[in-house]
């Protein structure tokens, strides 16, 4: 939607509609998003023409790139679908898709000249056509006065192939000769090109990403056309920078990009792709810090360090606070007291007491009249939390409230809660559930926050007038995950774990030793202990994982009785598997059975020992999570690693480091680089982003460089004012930032 139908949109709306509601978004891709309740309504109106004024900065020699595909001449309905599955909904998106492969045709004048074995194009006239029986190809006769060749076709569409290859013209044919039963034949031409294109024909091809329908052919039409829409680039690189680095201007690149000649052009490390991995890179970067800067601008609510309340929830604790746990904490007091909105990540190892940070910089915003939300990502979660948490606070006399999907009194409790009678509100997703009104919400903090996409944060964190927010994550994070993933948000470390916890011993044994582990179970058992037992990892086939966890169930039991052993997997409702948890936490049973499914955080201080079967096949920081489970009361606790042959060598470094490190955040760089770019952390949603060009894990240097960059343009320039300033957004609306807009309120 362009600037000037965005105005006389809003001029046919009411002031109320408009204060009532944020548009978000960009060129036909608005999002209504209604506000929760009054603090919004203040500050909405100064918010909105802020957006406004800067959606509106687009230079008009931008606009034909964010065009639909089908505003491009031969593009219909029908093409433009098969675009828009591999996500090319734009002109600009056309042009960020880049070759992944070089086909090289060299055009040989006869079919006698050209050679077998390897691809080719030649000219020739086509001959008859020969239907196929069942079993035997399609066959086509080609010709020209030195030779001939048969194409042959599987599962043909005679239609088509008539279409395609009409009986007395010619063409040029694109494929690898062969020869068999001496006659020279060719499967499947890839390309097949009218005569016009022979004197100016292209020998090297360049191969796109492909869906069902859309022949590579039409795919380097529509992008030769896309780049046709391309403007004169002022570059936000100085001269002497591309010539110190050897890279082009970046009109140059996008061309080139798009015409390689070498397979080396293809390659991470090439000059050309450098270049545009750099430019995604600092667009990312960029956007990033210029959020994070517009949020820190944002006034929230004061609120002063607590005095009392702590003390009262610490003496029922009955634990000192680690050097960590005392640091972090003054942190987050100097941020709640700043006047400026307080966004931080507190990464902490599995047992070194995030939620108790989290329940102490609540204990503030309550002391200063405020309520908090504690948002869980499951129901096993939430409860205990809950538990944890009013268990803490017992005798302050200050309401704790858990809210869950279906319960009982919902609508008596949401009422409450909107008339500031409950101090903490503890959920999971119904948190975000459009009937949830807070009155004086402050401060919001996020458990596992990787659980929760943007939307969902944002969702919570518009329920108050600009809260802070503690965003936790048990997941340890490389520099490089928290460059590409959190830019600069402040983060905080809780490196050390609390007195009187143990190390875990980890030992690995090979899977012929699995009898000799479960009959040993029955130690663990006569000593007051319990063991989880997770079943293998399977292909990532939750049903066949079920299959292994039933099996080692039934198994277990026979040695143990029914009585003594529990299972979980994901397929179960919640409240059939919260009921078997239950029954663990409360050492009803003293062997659980498990896929995966077991939630990080899940506290159950009497398990002792947990058995991993295939541990090879897990990613490290999964293991260390499982790990976890264990070593969260006073007993001596265990971590058995069974492994099958054959291993790998990536398995088996992963097993050697588990053995040896019980420090996540080593674990979680060892992770890094033995996983590469595939699923980090044992958790997608952790891993990198996704870029088009750069490869974060490749590229390090020029994360840095972008990350360095940055920081030097928020500092001279964070208004992206000036020529410099103008190229800069110019980078930033050809990577799409101008729509991260919408996330200025989330975490």
């Amino acid at each position: 939607m362009p600037a000037n139908s965005i105005k006389s949109s809003l001029a046919m709306k009411s002031r109320k509609e408009v204060i009532g509601s944020l548009y978000v978004g960009h060129l036909g891709s608005f999002v209504k998003v209604q506000l929760e309740n009054k603090f919004q309504r203040s500050h909405l109106a100064k918010r909105f023409a802020q957006w406004q004024d800067s959606i509106m900065m687009r230079p008009d020699t931008l606009t034909p790139l964010f065009a639909k595909t089908e505003s491009l001449e031969g593009i219909g309905p029908q093409l433009a679908k098969k675009f828009e599955r591999l996500g090319l909904r734009r002109v600009i998106d056309l042009i960020w898709h880049l070759p992944v492969k070089l086909d090289h045709y060299p055009l040989y004048p006869t079919i006698a000249a050209t050679p077998y074995g390897k691809p080719v194009a030649f000219p020739a006239e086509i001959g008859n056509h020969m239907a196929s029986s069942s079993r035997a190809p399609y066959k086509i006769t080609v010709f020209d006065n030195t030779d001939q060749v048969d194409l042959l076709y599987f599962n043909a569409v005679k239609p088509y192939l008539l279409k395609r290859f009409p009986p007395g013209e010619k063409r040029i044919i694109t494929g690898t000769i062969e020869i068999f039963g001496g006659s020279k034949q060719l499967t499947h031409p890839p390309k097949v090109a009218p005569m016009s294109l022979q004197s100016s024909w292209q020998e090297y091809e360049p191969v796109y990403p492909l869906t069902l329908g859309l022949p590579n052919f039409q795919l380097i039409s529509a992008i030769k056309k896309a780049l046709r829409k391309l403007p004169e680039l002022k570059d936000w690189i100085s001269e002497s920078e591309l010539s110190e680095k050897g890279w082009p201007t970046i009109g140059a690149a996008l061309q080139k990009i798009h015409a390689p000649r070498t397979e080396a052009e293809l390659f991470p490390e090439h000059p050309l792709r450098k270049r545009l991995a750099y430019d995604e890179l600092l667009a990312d970067q960029l956007a990033q810090g210029l959020l994070r800067k517009y949020q820190k601008r944002q006034e929230s609510p004061l609120i002063s360090p607590s005095t009392q309340l702590r003390k009262d929830i610490l003496e029922t604790f009955q634990h000192p606070l680690t050097q960590g746990q005392l640091q972090v904490l003054k942190e987050i007091d100097q941020d709640l007291s700043s006047g400026e909105r307080m966004i931080r990540l507190l990464q902490g190892d599995v047992g070194s007491g995030k939620t108790m940070v989290g329940l102490l910089a609540m204990a503030s915003a309550l002391e200063s009249g405020f309520q908090a939300a504690f948002l869980a990502p499951t129901e096993i979660l939430a409860r205990q939390q809950f538990e944890t948490i009013k268990k803490l606070m017992h005798g302050t006399n200050l309401r704790i409230e858990l809210l869950m999907g279906n319960q009982k009194g919902r609508k008596n409790l949401l009422e409450d809660i909107a008339q500031n009678k409950v101090n903490i509100v503890i959920g999971t997703h119904a948190l975000l559930q459009d009937d949830v009104l807070f009155s004086h919400l402050a401060l919001v903090v996020i458990d596992e926050q990787h659980r929760f996409g943007v939307e969902q944060r944002l969702k919570l964190t518009r329920k108050g007038k600009c809260p802070h927010i503690l965003v936790m994550t048990a997941t340890p994070i490389p520099r490089t995950l928290m460059l590409t993933n959190y830019g600069d948000l402040e983060a905080s470390r809780l490196l050390e774990k609390p007195k009187g916890r143990l190390p875990i011993d980890t030992r690995v044994f090979p899977a012929k030793r699995l009898e000799d582990i479960a009959d040993g179970l029955q130690r663990v058992i006569d000593q007051g202990g319990q063991a989880y037992w997770v079943c293998p990892l399977v292909e990532e086939s939750e049903t066949l994982d079920l299959s292994a966890a039933t099996e080692r169930f039934e198994h277990l039991k026979s040695l143990y009785g029914e009585g003594t052993v529990g299972l979980v997997h994901g397929k179960m409702k919640s409240p059939e598997k919260d009921a078997v948890m239950e029954k663990f936490r409360g050492d009803k049973i003293q062997i659980l059975v498990a896929t995966t499914v077991i939630e990080v955080g899940v506290d159950v201080p009497n398990a002792n020992v947990i058995v991993i079967e295939h541990a090879e096949r897990f990613g490290l920081a999964q293991l260390h999570q499982l790990r976890g489970r264990v070593g969260r009361g006073e007993k001596p606790s265990s971590c058995l690693l069974i492994y099958s042959y054959p291993i790998s060598e990536i398995g088996h470094a992963r097993l050697s480091i588990m053995k040896d490190s019980n420090d996540g955040f080593r674990i979680a760089e060892e992770d890094l680089r033995l996983r590469g770019g595939g699923d980090l952390l044992g958790l997608r949603q952790s891993g990198l982003p996704s870029y088009r060009i750069a490869d974060p894990l490749f590229h390090t240097d020029l994360l840095e460089m972008a990350h360095a960059k940055t920081q030097e343009i928020l500092e001279t320039n964070p208004h992206l004012k000036s020529e410099a300033g103008e190229r800069l957004r110019t980078l930033l609306y050809l990577f799409g930032k101008d729509q991260v807009v919408h996330t200025l309120s989330s975490g």
